[in-house]
């Protein structure tokens, strides 16, 4: 009895060990056929630029095509969605902002997706500051005068973001509480409508992206107050941060990441994380990055794990004290 139990067993295990060989063996063998790349935001912004060159990186590193597929539509969850159903098993990704896994938690109240379980972080690819503007002819150059010209006529001045629940509203709203001071808030769709009626003269204030600041910034036709980050940004070095001028533990950016659905096996988590640190590294990466106004910053998964952990309750507790929504 106890020899036939031995041998079941002993059969059991062989065929098991049978079952799973091929599933590890095609890990091992990773990958063996093209990576569609997702990337939640309309062809031609800048999200899509920079997923295009870190697609044609990976290809080529990993020895396999990496298509882009362009799933805008509702703040990015519509592509966020779509790649938390996928399978778990390397050959779906998505590359995000922010905006999918910290910003979408604090202002809508359903999402399709969880920001934390759905995904498997891969790993941070680039970042750029937000940088607070001035129309060329108002009166104001630094944060001092600015925090003095709202106070003294708290109704006359309104600024710009490129959207409600954005970021750009979220690391306004951030310093206006801590300055003390009260501005009416203009939501835009997109940082270009906002970006030209700031050079028009339509709004006096914007906060809006480094990258989409920097040709404005070169051609005179906006002046820079501070950016919001904890140091200066190596893409506009004289201008100075909020901390600086006054407001220590400011600290915000928008950041670009790379993720897979929850439940990917260990080795291709792996091997992705590893080419995507080659691929931030390469030179050639590096300077589509600085040209498109990102600062080439990798960080690891758990680098990305832990970013999300702590941006999601200061978000959520920023949501609620300026009553932001997505609408």
């Amino acid at each position: 009895m106890n020899r036939k139990k031995l041998l079941l067993s002993a059969m059991m295990c062989a065929m098991g060990a049978a079952a799973w060989a091929p599933a590890m063996a095609q890990e091992g063998n990773y990958p063996t056929k093209p990576i569609t790349l997702v990337v939640p935001f309309p062809a031609g912004g800048a999200t899509d630029v920079l997923g295009r060159v870190i697609a044609k990186k990976l290809g080529d590193k990993l020895g396999q095509n990496v298509v882009v597929d362009n799933k805008g539509g509702g703040g990015t969850t519509i592509g966020a969605a779509y790649v938390a159903k996928a399978a778990p098993d390397g050959y779906t990704l998505l590359i995000s902002s922010g905006t999918t896994f910290t910003v979408n938690p604090a202002v809508r109240a359903k999402l399709p997706y969880d920001p934390v379980k759905s995904f498997e972080p891969i790993g941070i690819t680039g970042r750029t500051g937000l940088i607070l503007l001035a129309n060329k002819d108002v009166p104001v150059a630094d944060v001092k005068q600015f925090v003095a010209a709202l106070k003294a006529a708290p109704e006359k001045y309104s600024y710009g973001s490129f959207g409600a629940g954005t970021t750009s509203q979220f690391a306004g709203e951030m310093f206006f509480h801590a300055a003390g001071v009260k501005i009416q808030h203009v939501p835009y769709k997109g940082s270009a409508p906002a970006m030209t009626d700031l050079i028009g003269g339509q709004i006096p204030f914007t906060v809006d992206t480094v990258s989409a600041a920097v040709p404005h910034l070169k051609d005179g036709k906006v002046k820079a107050i501070a950016v919001t980050t904890a140091k200066r940004t190596s893409l506009l070095p004289k201008v100075p941060t909020l901390a600086e001028s006054g407001y220590p533990g400011l600290d915000m950016d928008t950041w670009l990441a790379v993720v897979a659905p929850r439940g990917l096996p260990p080795a291709v988590k792996s091997r992705l994380e590893l080419t995507l640190a080659q691929v931030v590294s390469d030179p050639e990466t590096r300077d589509k990055l600085l040209s498109m106004g990102f600062e080439p910053a990798y960080g690891s998964s758990k680098a990305l794990a832990e970013l999300i952990d702590k941006e999601l309750p200061l978000m959520r507790a920023v949501a609620q004290r300026a009553n932001i929504t997505a609408d």
